[in-house]
């Protein structure tokens, strides 16, 4: 679904002109020329960005910045002023209270939807990184983990994952593992290999389950 704008103007051919124009660019846009009004909306939804002006008729933009950051299902979203107030003074507290951009009218609405877009996609990449990591290899560290926590792994048992989880869907005969993981030493039998990948599977818990056995051919790791 695309994201949603809520803009607060009181300058009506301005603010239909934005909505307008970011419209065209794919967002969904809700434009109000009033705090009350968007307040009102805000009980009932949550916008991806806001977009606000400072001189309005029954507050002031930097009011509604405040109370959006201190309102927990709102803070994290981001804000971009759009105002006539351009001294430096009014920029710099418009951004201390927690904004996230600041623009001066006039203005291009070419140059608004590209910060628009910029600014969501850092949010995107916020959220990315605030997710649980799920299951992760670094091979220079020899290191594995699950959600954010490291799994002790013997080498071995990283090795046979590590050929594994690189490639995904490819089945691996057990004389395949036992050549990547001892060299094709003569001594091992194959059978070890079902008794470490046993291992394996217990120690990274729910991901264990993605280590398949084919029956009769070997191994792979679905993602």
């Amino acid at each position: 679904m695309p994201k949603l704008i809520a803009i607060i103007d009181d300058e009506d051919d301005l603010r239909l002109a934005v909505k307008k124009g970011l419209e065209n660019e794919g967002y969904r846009v809700k434009d109000f020329d009033r705090a009350d009004a968007l307040f009102k909306f805000l009980n009932l939804a949550a916008p991806d960005l806001f977009i606000l002006d400072i001189m309005l008729p029954d507050t002031d933009g930097f009011s509604i910045c405040r109370q959006i950051r201190n309102t927990p299902e709102l803070a994290r979203i981001p804000i971009i002023f759009l105002s006539a107030k351009g001294e430096e003074i009014d920029k710099v507290l418009g951004l201390e209270l927690g904004a996230d951009d600041y623009m001066t009218k006039p203005f291009s609405l070419k140059e608004l939807a590209a910060r628009v877009k910029a600014r969501l996609r850092i949010t995107e990449e916020i959220k990315t990184d605030l997710q649980p990591r799920k299951l992760v290899l670094n091979e220079e560290g020899l290191e594995v983990f699950a959600e954010g926590k490291k799994i002790p792994l013997t080498l071995t048992e990283f090795k046979i994952l590590q050929l594994l989880y690189t490639r995904p869907g490819k089945v691996f005969s057990r004389e395949q593992i036992l050549s990547h993981v001892w060299s094709g030493e003569k001594e091992v039998f194959d059978r070890t290999i079902d008794v470490h990948i046993k291992n394996l599977r217990e120690k990274i818990g729910r991901y264990g389950k993605r280590i398949q056995n084919m029956r009769g051919v070997g191994y792979k790791y679905e993602k």
